[in-house]
């Protein structure tokens, strides 16, 4: 990132780097041509904001979730650059208040962030790509939203679903590239079809290779609790091994979780197969154990302190009997 003193363009992206994020910042960067696109998550992106250039004329965020211990300083910091710089915050993950945000804050939990990005936008983009908007939306399971359904209509779905799906899988190959997956949001952002950008479909080939080898490790090894199942150092795609441990343990929710030697943690992918709410969960369970976590009612995430992530996984099993437990009496 730049020093303080410097800018070169008018506009700085931030976004997830996941396929929703890099589809959100690829619309974002269509809008906003000359930009700069960092990719950051919700426990840095006061740190970036704090540390970066000055003079912005346009602040845009996409798919960044509000972190709970950060977000007091995270809205004074936000309203402050909004004196002098147009802030646009898009996101679609549950706040941890009911109470949050200003005039900047675009925020929608019924959509993915690539559908809303394009919402919020859409007086400076062209309706074509409204298609970067549906891989987005395919990447995050939020492909069935009454406007997703509606622009889906004016392509070949599947075709959609082929080129959403080069996309997926490649970004999930390239992992923590982040220089690589800034080079695939350009080049989407010009509206390429994810087929033809360079290596997509050599990176996708390869990633469902390894996802395959990875499904047969955790069926072998998969580890569960009364009402969990999950997976520790799987070495392979955190998302995927939470779905496969799920799956393959047979309980309602799967967490794959990995270690972080540098940080002395373990980050984790939680996903839900049924009625339980994840990120409900996570954020009770994560704090706790002095962690931080949450993210979709089905699909959360969380980071703990290396030696109490077994504390951790007993204290969730029993928060998912006691959530299941409220939904059966409340169905009584």
């Amino acid at each position: 990132m730049k020093s303080k003193t410097q800018r070169e363009k008018p506009t700085i992206i931030f976004t997830h780097g996941d396929s929703d994020g890099i589809c959100a910042g690829a619309i974002a960067k269509n809008a906003y041509e000359e930009s700069d696109v960092y990719f950051t998550s919700p426990v840095n992106l006061l740190d970036k904001l704090n540390n970066m250039a000055d003079g912005y004329d346009n602040i845009v965020i996409c798919d960044i979730a509000v972190d709970e211990r950060t977000q007091a300083g995270l809205m004074d910091r936000l309203n402050d650059l909004s004196r002098h710089s147009k802030v646009i915050y898009i996101d679609h993950h549950p706040l941890p208040y009911d109470e949050w945000g200003s005039d900047w804050f675009y925020h929608d939990t019924g959509s993915c962030a690539s559908e809303l990005t394009y919402r919020s936008l859409k007086e400076m983009l062209g309706r074509d790509i409204r298609r970067i908007a549906i891989y987005g939306a395919i990447g995050d399971f939020s492909d069935n939203t009454d406007t997703i359904r509606q622009w889906s209509k004016d392509w070949d779905k599947r075709t959609l679903y082929f080129q959403a799906g080069t996309l997926i899988q490649a970004v999930t190959f390239v992992g923590r590239d982040y220089n690589l997956k800034r080079k695939i949001l350009n080049t989407l952002s010009t509206d390429v079809i994810p087929s033809e950008i360079p290596e997509l479909l050599d990176f996708a080939k390869r990633a469902s290779v390894l996802e395959e080898e990875l499904r047969l490790h955790i069926k072998k090894n998969v580890l569960s609790l009364s009402n969990i199942s999950y997976i520790v150092n799987a070495n392979g795609y955190m998302s995927k091994a939470a779905i496969y441990a799920a799956a393959y343990g047979r309980k309602s929710v799967g967490i794959s979780a990995e270690h972080r030697s540098r940080k002395d943690v373990f980050d984790l992918s939680i996903r839900s197969r049924g009625n339980v709410d994840v990120n409900r969960i996570t954020r009770k369970a994560s704090r706790k154990v002095g962690g931080t976590g949450g993210g979709h009612p089905m699909a959360a995430g969380a980071r703990i302190p290396e030696k109490k992530l077994e504390i951790f996984l007993r204290i969730f099993d029993d928060m998912v009997e006691e959530y299941s437990q409220e939904i059966d009496d409340r169905e009584k």
